[in-house]
C-alpha cells in the first residue's frame, strides 16, 4: 500500500457505475450460460434464457400495449431498462462488457459517474422507444449495444471537441460510428440481422446530443450560444 497522498495510479480506475453495470451483465450472463449448460436449474434451465428474453427483452408489441391499454404497469416499463443485460449468448455479453469497459472508462473519466449513468440508461430508453416505433418486425430488442451506442456518441461528441480545440479535422472523430454502422451493414448482408440497428443508431445521437449538456460546462455553453442567438 502507499502512504503517499500525492500518489496517483498510473491507470485511473474504473468508474464505479460501469464496474456494477459490468458486474451486473456478467452475473446474468453466467447464470443463463450455466443454465444453458445444465449446470444449474436442472432441467428448466435451458430454457431461461428464452424466458429472460421473453420476461426482459422489449418489442413494438410492448409499447402497443403501453399506448392502446394505458398499462403502465411495471412488468411492461421496466423492460426499457433491462433489455441490456440480457444477451443472445455468451459471444455476445463478452463484446458488449468489453466495450463497456472501454467506452465507459473514457466518458466516465469525462462526465464523471452519474452523468454517465444518465447517457447509458437514456440511451436504452431512448433505442427502445425508435425500435418499437420503426422496426416493421416484432422480434425482441435485446443486448447491451444501444446504451454503448450512446457511449459511443458521447465519446464522439468529447472527441470532436479536443479536436476542435487542437485545430484539427473534427470529421476524423466520427470515423468510429461510422465504421461500427458499416460493419453492421456488412454482418446484416452476409447473415441476415434483425432491426436493432435502429436502436444502435438511436443511442448514438441520444449520447452525442446529450452530450453537449452533460460535459462539463457544456449547459453554460449552451445557454450563451442562445443568448448570442437571441
Amino acid at each position: 500500500m502507499h502512504s503517499d497522498p500525492s500518489f496517483e495510479p498510473p491507470v485511473n480506475p474504473l468508474p464505479p457505475v460501469i464496474i456494477v453495470l459490468a458486474l451486473i451483465m456478467v452475473l446474468v450472463e453466467g447464470a443463463l450460460s450455466l443454465a444453458g449448460a445444465a449446470i444449474i436449474g436442472g432441467p428448466t434451465g435451458i430454457g431461461w434464457r428464452i424466458g429472460a428474453l421473453q420476461d426482459y427483452g422489449i418489442s413494438p408489441l410492448v409499447l402497443d400495449v403501453i399506448m392502446t391499454r394505458g398499462d403502465y404497469s411495471f412488468d411492461l416499463t421496466r423492460r426499457f431498462i433491462t433489455y441490456p443485460f440480457i444477451h443472445g449468448n455468451f459471444t455476445h455479453a463478452l463484446f458488449c462488457v468489453a466495450l463497456l469497459l472501454a467506452l465507459g472508462k473514457f466518458v466516465g473519466d469525462a462526465f464523471g459517474s452519474v452523468r454517465t449513468l444518465v447517457v447509458f440508461v437514456g440511451g436504452s430508453i431512448f433505442g427502445a422507444l425508435a425500435f418499437c416505433l420503426l422496426a416493421s418486425d416484432m422480434s425482441p430488442l435485446f443486448g447491451a449495444y444501444p446504451p454503448i451506442f450512446a457511449l459511443i456518441g458521447a465519446y464522439t461528441y468529447i472527441l470532436w471537441l479536443r479536436l476542435g480545440q487542437s485545430g484539427q479535422n473534427q470529421m476524423t472523430a466520427f470515423r468510429l460510428i461510422g465504421f461500427l454502422l458499416a460493419l453492421q451493414l456488412v454482418f446484416g448482408l452476409l447473415f441476415g440481422g434483425g432491426q436493432s440497428w435502429i436502436a444502435e443508431l438511436a443511442g448514438f445521437v441520444f449520447g452525442f446530443v446529450s452530450a453537449t449538456i452533460l460535459v462539463p460546462g457544456g449547459w453554460g455553453a449552451l445557454l450563451a450560444r442562445l443568448r448570442e442567438r437571441s
